[in-house]
């Protein structure tokens, strides 16, 4: 038995979770001296074998798919209102996707490193700190979380979730599709942003006397992006989520525009990494 035990614990902590967000991130190097990590492997096939490979996109796929089935009910109980002082209105809604981020976040941050959003692992990826395997596998259990968590929305209330637009996101009327891109990539642009910021190790040991909650600057940063754009697009910067919705839904319209909100979460992503890496940190430039 304490064989087995063994073989499980070391198997569990043989491939760690590559970007701990959270309290993981917080006091993964407090009270110690910096030390760059190195980087990412591109392709690490070990972890295919792994169990904390498989916890993590289980915990990733279970944390979207609450994220879903919360954000996109407080959505239809605004919309399906005709006085919308009678409901929690769009200030609302953009806290339920920020408190929702904040509380999964800190839930699952040492277990998968808590992206909940293809466009997080994408910039992460870009910046070398997870592989390509975990990357890929992340985006698919994500995606399907998001799936399975409109999917219940609509079980819940199929007259109230089609007649009001399923919470899929669309580029509204008044705006052009430019104007729809352009808030996906600068909404992404500060969310990423904010989560390389929040979770950079070299901070942490540098302030380790201020104790500030990793999860609660970036729920901040999506409660504040969803003010800012809910008018113009609903507010995707989350791929999984736009897919989500758009599947369960599944009208003409919400297609239309849906490559706006996988081309520019991810241009952002890009953007937020190349700043923090490149600008921020100066990686490349650093001595070896």
């Amino acid at each position: 038995m304490e064989a087995k035990e063994e073989d499980v614990r070391l198997g569990a902590n043989k491939f760690s979770e590559r970007q701990p967000i959270g309290t993981a991130a917080q006091s993964q190097d407090e009270g110690k001296d910096y030390k760059e990590p190195p980087p990412a492997p591109f392709f690490e096939p070990g972890e295919l074998t792994s169990w904390s490979f498989y916890r993590a996109g289980i915990a990733e796929f279970i944390a979207t798919f609450l994220f879903l089935y919360i954000s996109i009910l407080t959505v239809m109980g605004v919309v399906k209102q005709d006085k919308k002082c009678g409901t929690v209105g769009i200030q609302g809604i953009a806290w339920a996707f920020g408190g929702m981020i904040f509380a999964l976040v800190y839930c699952t941050a040492g277990i998968s490193g808590g992206h909940i959003n293809p466009a997080v692992t994408f910039g992460l990826f870009l910046a070398r700190k997870l592989s390509l395997t975990r990357t890929v596998f992340y985006i698919v259990m994500q995606t399907l979380g998001a799936i399975c968590g409109a999917g219940v929305v609509k079980g819940f209330q199929k007259h109230t979730y089609m007649a009001n637009g399923g919470g899929a996101n669309v580029v509204n009327a008044g705006y052009t599709k430019g104007d729809g891109l352009g808030a996906e990539i600068v909404g992404t642009f500060v969310l990423v942003y904010t989560v390389f910021s929040a979770t950079d190790a070299k901070r942490s040991a540098r302030d380790s006397h201020v104790p500030i909650l990793a999860p609660l600057p970036i729920g901040f940063a999506v409660f504040l992006v969803h003010l800012a754009t809910i008018p113009i697009t609903g507010t995707g910067i989350n791929p999984a989520r736009s897919l989500g919705a758009a599947i369960i839904y599944n009208k003409d319209h919400a297609w239309d525009d849906h490559w706006i909100f996988w081309v520019g979460p991810f241009i952002g992503a890009a953007l937020a990494a190349l700043y923090h890496q490149v600008v921020i940190r100066a990686i490349p430039f650093k001595s070896k």
